[in-house]
């Protein structure tokens, strides 16, 4: 395997790890989502399975076996209500754009433009739950954060 199809497969396992870290994070949201916003926390949940779906057939298609998801995830905070549950969404979608910033990077022709989708999805997602965007979308280093990782942590 080449050294760009490597990296590609290397990006496609981290944004497959992310997706699967955020069905589980908005497992969560949903349990404490209040009732206006239960709705939008549904929809991003059935986006990030078919997103999750699609990148593990895009790994298998390339001969890799997809990264599984782990049994649980640390939060990054508690999630004991609502307003919580809206900063958990936020960081979930900020996350998830980390990894697909990567992606396109990565990728090539139609992947890559899967991946830009995925991380404009991502961005606005963020921007909905958040009610603000930040300048740069799924690069850390000039959103002002620090963390790039995919899956939530304590």
């Amino acid at each position: 395997m080449s050294e760009a199809k490597k990296a590609t497969v290397t990006a496609l396992q981290a944004a497959l790890a992310a997706e699967h870290a955020a069905v589980y994070g908005y497992g969560v949201v949903g349990g404490r989502i209040g009732e206006e916003r239960r709705t939008e926390a549904r929809a991003a949940y059935a986006a990030h399975r078919a997103r999750r779906d699609t990148l593990a057939r895009e790994v298998r298609d390339r001969g890799a076996e997809p990264v599984s998801a782990s049994a649980a995830y640390a939060l990054p905070f508690p999630v004991p209500d609502s307003a919580s549950a809206v900063r958990l969404a936020a960081e979930l979608e900020d996350r998830v754009a980390g990894v697909y910033s990567d992606l396109v990077r990565a990728a090539e022709g139609e992947l890559r433009g899967t991946a830009a989708e995925a991380l404009r999805e991502a961005a606005v997602r963020a921007v909905r739950w958040r009610g603000e965007s930040v300048a740069f979308p799924g690069l850390a280093e000039r959103a002002g954060t620090t963390s790039t990782s995919a899956a939530p942590s304590a």
